[in-house]
């Protein structure tokens, strides 16, 4: 059975919830003040936590020549971009902005061997800019599919300061499987191969593991 919440929120949530709770002890021996204040403010921080790492089930598109969103968020570009490593020559980039009020869960975009992994550290510029997909810290998940390679990056953005990353080199993961998750604000990269019709445009909001991106070539 699945949590409700990602395991990453799980010692944030408990810690919250313990700190919640002397706070109310605090405050029954109070008067009105900070002290009455202070379990209702800390109980509205854990709720906001465990509603950031919620992870929700998703219903995964029946037909298996759609590429799924790799995640929860806004589409800021889509685009040609050159010499992407892994993929080996020009690639499509579908940018993905996530905000603090989505999802962070990553999901495949579609089933295959993962064949690249790479960690690069980095800065932390506002994951709405161009530079931050080469400069932040990201990771970089290469799937090799039936129908040819594409790429996931997961990018920190202004807010966010760690990476998780759950398949490795090797493993096997089918469409929509979670494969990381991004704390406090990110920016998901999706690379495919430049024929592939992409099916979203700038603007469009998309739900990880759910909503068609692209559909594959045979």
């Amino acid at each position: 059975m699945t949590l409700p919440v990602a395991r990453e929120g799980l010692p944030f949530i408990l810690a919250l919830l313990v700190l919640t709770a002397l706070a109310a002890l605090w405050a029954r021996s109070g008067a009105w003040g900070i002290r009455s204040t202070a379990p209702a403010l800390f109980l509205t921080l854990t709720l906001f936590v465990a509603y950031f790492f919620r992870d929700p089930e998703r219903h995964i598109p029946s037909d298996p020549l759609l590429v799924v969103s790799p995640a929860d968020g806004k589409v800021m570009s889509v685009g040609p971009v050159p010499d992407e490593h892994f993929m080996g020559e020009t690639a499509t980039r579908v940018t993905i902005f996530l905000s603090i009020f989505n999802v962070h869960i990553q999901r495949a975009p579609l089933g295959g061997r993962v064949a690249h992994y790479d960690y690069q550290p980095g800065t932390f510029v506002a994951a709405w800019r161009e530079e931050a997909s080469r400069e932040n810290e990201r990771a970089t998940l290469g799937i090799e599919t039936d129908a040819g390679p594409l790429l996931v990056r997961q990018i920190a953005g202004l807010v966010a300061r760690r990476i998780a990353t759950y398949p490795r080199e090797g493993d096997t993961v089918a469409r929509g499987d979670r494969i990381g998750l991004i704390r406090f604000g990110s920016r998901v990269d999706l690379f495919l191969p430049p024929d592939w019709p992409v099916t979203v445009e700038p603007g469009d909001k998309v739900r990880g593991g759910e909503t068609p991106v692209a559909r594959v070539v045979p």
